[in-house]
This record gives C-alpha cells, structure tokens and sequence, in this order.
C-alpha cells in the first residue's frame, strides 16, 4: 500500500518514496501551455504549494519523477528552464518580517542558481537581478513562481494601516514582473484571496485568473474517484456515505472536492470524524467582520451573489460573502447564467465547515463554551420530537446565559439580526438543513429548518416591550409562508419568535402545527 503524503508539500520525495500522488499533470501541461502569466486562488490546505513544486519540476525537466503521469510523452524534456519560487512562509507582521522572509527565499534561490545578486539591500531591485542574471547564465527565459502571494497582507489585515504598509510593499516587489517581461517564460501565483489587479499587480494586466475557469476546476484537491481509486485500501472499513458528508462539497465548477488535508488526517487517525481543515486557522477576524457589520448570519444559507462578488476585494473594502467564500467557508452550489451575466448561489461546503464555524460564531458571539453542548443536545431533541415548549424554554435559557458584558460592551442586540445569528448559528452547528431569508411568493421567511419528517418556518422580531399579540407568527400565518411546503406530506410547524429590548430574551414564542 502506498504511503500517505501528510504534510508532504515536495514533489520529488512524494515520487521517490512511493507516496501517494493525485495526477494534476494534465492540468499542470494546460496552464503552461496556454498562458504566461496565471494567477490561482484556493483555500488553504487545498494542494496549491505542492501543485507549485509539480510546476517546478516540470520546467527544471525532471523527467525521472513523471514516469507514468499526463505530461510524460507530452512535454519537452530536453529544454530545462531556469525557475526562482518565492514563498512566504513564517508570520508576517511587520515589514521587517517580510524583508527578512524574503531575503532569505532570494538567497536560497541565488544558490540553487548559482547566482549572486549584487544589490541585495533593496530586495526588489535584487529580485529583478537574480531573473536577468538566470536568463544570461543558462540562455534560457526564467519561470517565476510565486506561493501565498497574499500572506503579507491576511496576516495584518485587521489592521488596515499594518494591511496598507504591507499591500504597497509586494506591490513593489510584483511590479518587477512586468518590468521583466522579455525575461520570462512563465509566472505563476497562487493564494487565498483574490486582490484587485488594481492594488496589488501595478498594471500587471496579462495576469489571467484561472480560479473558476471550469477546466482548472480540480486543478487542487482530490475528487469522488480519487477516493474510490487511489485511496481505496486506505479507506477500507470506513463509513464512506459519512465521509462524503463530512468533507466533500468545494466546488470550482467541475466536480466535487475534497480538501486533501481532512482526507489524509482523516485516514491517519483511523477514521475519526473531526474538524481537521477546520482547526488548522480559526476565523477571528471574519467573526469580528460578522459583529462588526451587524451581519444577518441566516443569509449565508441562501446567498446569491454576481461575478463581481467573487472577483476580488480590496483592504479598504472587504465584503464579508467574499472573503467567506475565498478563504473556504462558502463554496459554490450553483452557477446560474443571467441577462445580467453569471450568477453563483453560495452555500457552506460540508458538515466540518457546517458544525466547526457555527461553534465558533457561537461561542464568540455568546462566550457559551462550558453550555454549548447542552444547549445543541436540548435543541435537537426539542425539534426532532415536535417539543415546541421544550424549544422555547432552552432558548429562553440560552439567551439568559449570554453574559451581561456582551451587550453593554456594544449595542448589537438591540437589532434583529444578534438573536436571530445566535439562534440560526445553533441550529446549522446542528448540521441541520436550513434555509435563511426563504422566498416565497408572499415574502421571505426568516429560518426554514428541515429536520427528519419535519418542517418549522420561522420568523424573529424585535420589540420594545412585551406586546399582547405575537406579530412574528401572525405575518406567517398571513402571508401563507408554508403553502410553499405543504405538498412535501411533512409535520409543517409555524413559529413566530419575538424579543424584548429590554429583558434581552425571548418575550413571546408562539407556535403553530400545520
């Protein structure tokens, strides 16, 4: 049985030592055939940097490593190009860090070059010395390949002057590349976020975004028949159904993938279901985006967005579905072709994004960590049985809980959107399906929640005061919100959830069954 390449991010050892490898060559032989400057972006943990050093090999004319693969009877193997790669690795929160990060890839690649750069105080300039010097040393045009393109900048960027200072830095340092065009053979860059041309690239226009171009689309990651080939005896035995649920479900419009990362540990440790991808960077800064911003948290359920969306952002203005859905805790469920061009329907990628982000948002927003688990148990039982006063007394509790600095410290609870995130955020880290802000031919629901053979259309309001008759529940019966379900032959329940400003809690929770 092959080995397991955990953490394994170099191309030739993988080959060497008998790891399992996913072909990517095909694509790999594509993208260098058919553009000189790409950009690529993809989640972390998602393959990219080991896709970078399969490029590497590729041009340094490895051809002992790719017996066997795509490329192998297809690429010219005598012509050898020269090729720098700059990774940014380490932390990167000061411009000293980035010198010091990147003086030392500058250096590691003047030795294995066999070059030294003359101007090494101003690294930009030294930059543009090692491509000139490799192009006149080996007569051949140079490959550039840059990994985590964007790190200086998502390391800071909560901090939006630290975020700026950073930005206008690699800015200096990938503006070389235009200015070395004649030199170049092909550049390449890959990251998380995609940043406009505009902020980062200085007039790099020729950079082409392959990012959701279809036939890249598992250009990283593994498949479906990647599991049931090349891992079928590491998986033998295991609950194969549970782990479709768990871990597949990115989407780069091709086919469903897997994250390489939550597959590999997944195997590892003998098939324990965990947060794995999850655990590895915990999303502060989106959970302080979410707060921030007032967020409506049920949206993220039933989320349309256009091309422009999924484009990119800027520091100064960072769109939250954005940056969710760059950094993997959205993905594309659909993509719809409109007169206004493509649209794409968002959702969460799978039961690990699913239950690790909500409790996190949960324990951020309501400092429930020691409860939590009480709470979803309680919850659950509460819906599954039909147990509406069960449901509503383990809300009421839950929001008393809430400790008393998390409202004064700001004013998010006296709009709608706090309790119902807190309450939409319980029940998704549920792993139930919902829908949020569900249309209909008379409105949109705030919660739909499917649960077995059971349906509860919600709705939440915000009040001053107690008020004698609930008008969350009176607006679903008026509006008919569940004639949209009703041909499903499923217990529809109707519950109408109002708040109190001032009690901070639940005041009312009426509830119908269909």
């Amino acid at each position: 049985m092959q080995k397991l390449p955990i953490g394994i991010q170099t191309f030739s050892q993988i080959r060497e030592e008998n790891f399992v490898y996913i072909d990517k060559t095909k694509e790999a032989y594509e993208l260098i055939q058919n553009y000189k400057y790409a950009f690529l972006s993809r989640p972390r943990r998602f393959g990219k940097s080991l896709f970078l050093d399969t490029l590497r090999n590729i041009f340094e004319g490895n051809k002992e490593y790719f017996k066997g693969l795509y490329i192998y009877d297809k690429w010219d193997w005598s012509i050898k190009y020269p090729v720098i790669k700059i990774s940014w690795g380490g932390k990167l929160r000061t411009i000293e860090d980035l010198e010091y990060t990147l003086k030392a890839t500058l250096k590691e690649n003047q030795k294995r070059l066999g070059i030294e750069c003359e101007e090494f105080k101003h690294l930009p300039t030294c930059f543009r010395e090692l491509i000139e010097k490799a192009y006149e040393k080996y007569n051949q045009r140079v490959v550039v390949l840059i990994d985590e393109y964007d790190k200086p900048i998502l390391d800071v960027i909560e901090d939006k002057k630290e975020a700026r200072e950073h930005r206008e830095y690699i800015k200096g340092l990938y503006s070389i590349l235009k200015e070395s065009d004649e030199y170049l053979q092909f550049a390449f860059l890959t990251g998380v976020s995609k940043f406009s041309k505009a902020s980062i690239f200085s007039g790099l226009n020729m950079l082409s975004d392959i990012s959701l171009a279809p036939r890249f689309g598992n250009i990283c990651g593994y498949t479906q028949y990647d599991l049931e080939t090349s891992f079928k005896e590491h998986l033998k035995g295991a609950d194969c159904k549970r782990v479709q649920k768990w871990y597949n479900g990115y989407n780069f419009l091709k086919d469903r993938l897997y994250n390489p990362f939550d597959i590999l540990q997944f195997i590892q440790n003998d098939f324990k279901f965990k947060n794995y991808w999850f655990a590895t960077g915990t999303p502060t800064f989106l959970i302080k985006l979410i707060e921030q911003n007032r967020y409506f948290l049920p949206k993220l359920s039933n989320l349309k967005v256009g091309e422009e969306l999924l484009d990119s952002f800027d520091i100064d203005n960072i769109k939250l579905e954005v940056i969710l859905y760059q950094s993997g805790y959205l993905t594309i469920d659909k993509a719809i072709e409109t007169r206004r061009g493509m649209e794409y329907k968002l959702k969460l990628p799978n039961e690990e994004v699913k239950i690790s982000f909500f409790d996190y948002v949960i324990d951020y927003l309501t400092n429930q960590q020691s409860e939590r688990l009480t709470y979803q148990d309680n919850l659950y039982d509460a819906l599954n049985g039909g147990n509406l006063d069960e449901f509503k007394k383990t809300l009421i509790t839950l929001f008393a809980s809430i400790p008393y600095n998390n409202y004064t410290n700001n004013k998010i609870y006296e709009y709608e959107g706090f309790y119902a995130s807190v309450i939409y955020s319980y029940l998704q880290s549920l792993g139930l399906e919902i829908i949020g802000e569900d249309v209909t031919n008379l409105g949109k629901v705030d919660l739909t929640v499917f649960i077995e053979d059971k349906i509860y259309i919600i709705e939440f309001k915000v009040v001053d005061n107690k008020s004698e008759k609930n008008s969350a529940l009176y607006q679903i019966k008026t509006k008919n919100y569940q004639q949209k379900y009703q041909s499903q032959s499923k217990d529809i329940y109707l519950i109408g959830i109002e708040f109190c400003k001032s009690d901070k809690n639940l005041c009312s929770l009426e509830w119908e069954r269909v």
